[in-house]
């Protein structure tokens, strides 16, 4: 009788935790919203070779962080709009590919990370590096919430404070 008691009692334990699990999410949806994250970074890519800074803007979530290379963390719209601005004028002229990335959803929020390439008019790679942003679903729409990117290349060497300028030798 105890052994039956024991044997009850375990199992309805164990179907109190079972109760307790997340269900899954559908996998369906994840897949969707993952391809979705996917899209609005090939559609920053575009907006950003084509110039459209107010295309970019709309991809972020209004209380967005953008942390790019060589500049402090950008938490004001009119800051980002003034770098992607410049950045653009700068960069005219190069082209850039998207490679290999992977993306990830939980819940209401996401994750989409990969590589690019900088390439030259003429199709030559100038240069190559790697991204991670963090979307938000906001109001059923996907947003950046957070995005971080820098470049494979080594940063430039810098003289010490009061050091004299080096020039190469010939």
């Amino acid at each position: 009788m105890q052994m039956l008691r024991r044997t009850a009692l375990a199992a309805l334990g164990l179907l109190a935790l079972a109760g307790c699990t997340p269900s899954a999410p559908d996998a369906g949806s994840s897949k969707a919203d993952e391809e979705t994250m996917r899209k609005g970074t090939e559609a920053w890519v575009a907006a950003y070779s084509a110039g459209n800074v107010d295309a970019i803007l709309d991809l972020y979530a209004e209380d967005a962080v953008v942390m790019p290379p060589g500049a402090p963390p950008m938490t004001d719209r009119e800051a980002l709009r003034a770098f992607l601005t410049a950045d653009i004028a700068v960069s005219a002229g190069t082209v850039f590919e998207l490679g290999a990335s992977s993306a990830g959803v939980s819940g209401d929020i996401g994750w989409h990370a990969g590589v690019f390439a900088v390439k030259d008019t003429s199709g030559n790679t100038v240069g190559s590096g790697k991204y991670v942003e963090v979307w938000r679903k906001q109001d059923g729409k996907w947003l950046i919430l957070r995005d971080m990117w820098n470049t494979d290349a080594a940063p430039a060497a810098t003289a010490a404070p009061g050091a004299p300028p080096t020039t190469p030798s010939a």
